[in-house]
């Protein structure tokens, strides 16, 4: 294996797939070290998939700057690296006429940072527009531009796009070690590179602080989730927010971009990286708090609830900069850490070409293929396609009508599914209404059969995770 690249980026959630995807338009040898099992497996695959417009950031700060191109960037790439969004517009809502004022400020603000269409709507266009929320909600300020994304899958979208397109991708990687060299920098002790990205999300600071003077700090900050059923989905139209606290947004009770409903998140800061579990407590305030926006939420249709990190940064902006020579940061990406993805990958890429001026990829594909959704396709179609591939006509996860030929689609793609949570980010095998409860044995099969990996060694999301513990039969045969 030839280890030498232009470039490394630490990190495969979305930030660092973005960098990936924009640097793959030119002909930099480049590379993706993740020290997990697939991309999307940190903060980036527990988030509220929101499209922030950009009225909630100070003007002048990055945050400002890259929300609203990140938005616009989403509005134009969605569907040529096929991911899912939806142009739902948002709602911050105002329940008190005291609170008016701060609600005229976020328009003012937003309309300082460049935010198209933002206005005030009053009560009855209010509930002509969200007939289902709280009678207390006055009056909103109403932003066209959000909107909801799959987060999995627009990561999936770069990282596929960029290995399409030559970029390497290196999983179960974590960085042990940085070394300067005469040119750039030695990781791990094998991969040279000129320059390194560090886009390691709430591990970023541990990685600048391998390389830099100067230390940063990132704190996690952990958001809980309810995520309902489908059925459940039509009560929000919007995105709906509450006038937003020094903590965060606050609670929000939102549609997804597949049709189910989301209410969260908490934000409790916790010292634990890795502190990814639910607790009673956070849950009850989502409960409270997202009953304020609607106060009719049917919680008996619950089909999970989940948490995230977010990266919180000491200076509160997200930290975009060479701090050692040819070592940028990509550091501190909270919200609207998602949403500025896209414009993150196009600033860091660009800091990279100032510095290395390299050609164009000549090759470069930017079309990326979707994945079939059986339901989207007339009978004609589907039977069509089920001439061409059997294996589209036999349906493994029946709650979000997810075929056998979908999900050995995402084990054959360049950044291939390798565990059940892996089908699940890229084709939603497991993530409907039974959560992997009849379909996650024969995605298991899939898993199998196409990467040649025992049955007994498939795993949930990597590592230590495996789901078979031994074989009744022979465990019995071998007992006698």
């Amino acid at each position: 294996m030839n280890s030498n690249y232009d470039v490394l980026i630490i990190g495969g959630g979305v930030v660092g797939s973005a960098v990936a995807w924009q640097l793959a338009k030119t002909d930099l040898k480049t590379a993706v070290l993740e020290k997990e099992e697939d991309v999307s497996t940190g903060t980036t695959k527990a988030n509220s998939g929101i499209v922030h417009a950009g009225y909630d950031a100070m003007p002048g700060t990055l945050k400002a700057k890259l929300n609203v191109r990140g938005n616009e960037m989403i509005h134009e790439i969605a569907p040529v690296l096929n991911f899912d969004f939806v142009n739902t517009g948002s709602l911050v809502l105002c329940f008190e006429e005291e609170n008016r004022p701060g609600l005229q400020a976020l328009l003012e603000r937003g309309k300082t940072n460049g935010v198209p269409g933002l206005r005030i709507v009053e009560q009855e266009e209010l509930r002509q527009m969200e007939p289902e929320i709280s009678e207390d909600a006055i009056c909103a300020l109403y932003a066209p531009t959000a909107g909801v994304v799959d987060p999995f899958n627009m990561n999936v979208a770069f990282a596929e796009n960029a290995a399409d397109n030559g970029t390497a991708f290196f999983f179960n990687e974590p960085v042990t070690s940085l070394e300067r060299t005469e040119d750039g920098w030695l990781v791990n002790g094998a991969y040279r590179a000129k320059i390194l990205v560090n886009a390691a999300g709430v591990h970023a600071d541990e990685i600048h602080n391998m390389a830099c003077e100067q230390p940063i700090a990132i704190r996690p900050r952990r958001g809980e989730y309810f995520l309902f059923d489908k059925e459940a989905g039509s009560l929000a139209r919007h995105v709906l927010f509450q006038q937003p606290t020094a903590a965060g947004k606050g609670i929000l009770v939102t549609p997804t971009a597949h049709g189910n409903l989301l209410a969260g998140p908490t934000a409790d800061f916790i010292e634990d990286k890795d502190g990814v579990c639910t607790t009673a407590q956070g849950l009850d305030h989502v409960r409270r708090m997202a009953s304020k926006t609607i106060d009719h939420l049917p919680f008996s249709q619950v089909i999970t609830s989940f948490a995230g990190l977010r990266a919180v940064p000491e200076g509160g902006d997200f930290i975009i900069a060479e701090n050692a020579p040819g070592f940028i940061d990509a550091a501190g990406i909270e919200s609207p850490g998602l949403t500025s993805a896209p414009a993150i990958g196009e600033m860091v890429a660009q800091m990279i070409v100032d510095r290395l001026h390299p050609g164009e990829n000549r090759a470069y594909v930017p079309q990326r293929r979707g994945f079939v959704k059986v339901d989207d396709l007339s009978p004609a179609e589907w039977n069509a396609l089920i001439a061409e591939d059997p294996a589209y006509g036999r349906m493994v996860c029946r709650c979000e009508k997810v075929t056998e030929g979908s999900i050995r689609d995402a084990c054959r793609r360049s950044v291939p599914a390798r565990s059940l949570d892996g089908v699940k980010r890229r084709v939603r095998a497991g993530m409907g209404r039974c959560q992997s409860g009849f379909c996650s044995p024969k995605t298991m099969e899939i898993i199998s059969q196409e990467l040649n990996i025992p049955f007994e060694d498939i795993t949930k999301s990597g590592g230590r995770s495996r789901l078979i513990t031994g074989r009744d039969k022979e465990d019995l045969q071998d007992g006698e």
